[in-house]
């Protein structure tokens, strides 16, 4: 609940400062937005790659495991 309400009101804060009769702050945020999409991008594209490369790794491992079994039997 606490949560809930701290979120309201952060919430509520946000609209507050990018509103003109606010705190006008809509500019500063736009720029950081722009700022922060290349960045955020760059983090994905990062952890993307990771992924990729552990879900090949994960296939491999599950293709030599699968050779494995059929050989034992």
């Amino acid at each position: 609940m606490v949560a809930m309400i701290v979120g309201i009101v952060l919430l509520a804060f946000t609209v507050f400062a990018a509103l003109p009769a606010g705190l006008n702050w809509g500019s500063e945020i736009v720029a950081f937005l722009k700022g922060c999409v290349p960045v955020a991008a760059a983090f994905i594209g990062l952890i993307s790659i990771f992924i990729g490369i552990a879900d090949l790794k994960d296939k491999q491992e599950a293709k030599r495991e699968e050779e494995a079994s059929k050989t034992n039997t």
